[in-house]
């Protein structure tokens, strides 16, 4: 019987994997090989490849999830208190890149016959964001977009990174972000949230 160890190490293997090559591309003879063991005693002791994707997707789900509602708990209701929330997703994503590219392959269409996640997973926690941020934002603007445009902002620029007037300079998620960009970045992010919400809200 495979120690626990073990098991997290066969599952951190696939972890890496499945962020690297996405599902499709992760094969479970590959995530045996890059472990030093059989298919068999893989699935025997960790499980088989659509089994092993749902541990991996569920982890890096529960680590986002208990990130994001220790700042949840923390939010006030006011602006300030937004950009609190701003910075706790944004920190997590910079400490955990894999969740990103995890996520950033299904949305490329990756691992398609492992349905349902989305609805099991992102899609409640956005909308737990969204209906709390809800009162600071003004009537004309859909919550669901600006948090959703959150996210879409800050995987891109960590995953895609961005280029800027100098030619040879390009930040992304391959060389990390230099602390002084990221910190501009999360300046900007902060901006952002400040215009969309609305000056008639208590916390301005």
């Amino acid at each position: 019987m495979a120690t626990d160890s073990e098991v997290e190490r066969l599952i951190g293997t696939a972890t890496r994997l499945f962020a690297e090559l996405g599902y499709d591309g992760t094969s479970a003879r590959l995530i045996a090989d890059a472990a030093g063991v059989d298919v068999a005693t893989l699935v025997a002791e960790a499980g088989d490849r659509p089994q092993l994707y749902r541990t991996v997707m569920m982890r890096a789900h529960n680590a986002e999830r208990e990130a994001m509602e220790a700042a949840l708990a923390r939010f006030d209701g006011t602006r300030a208190g937004l950009s609190g929330l701003l910075d706790a997703y944004l920190d997590f994503c910079v400490d955990n890149p894999h969740v990103l590219a995890l996520w950033q392959h299904r949305w490329m269409g990756d691992a398609a016959d492992v349905p349902g996640l989305e609805q099991l997973y992102s899609r409640p926690l956005a909308l737990a964001v969204s209906e709390l941020v809800a009162p600071l934002i003004p009537e004309d603007v859909p919550a669901d977009f600006l948090v959703w445009s959150v996210v879409w902002c800050v995987y891109g620029y960590l995953t895609g990174g961005m280029q800027t007037a100098d030619p040879m300079r390009h930040e992304g998620r391959r060389s990390g972000v230099p602390p002084q960009d990221l910190e501009a970045f999360r300046r900007f992010l902060h901006t952002m949230i400040l215009r969309m919400t609305s000056p008639q809200q208590p916390g301005r």
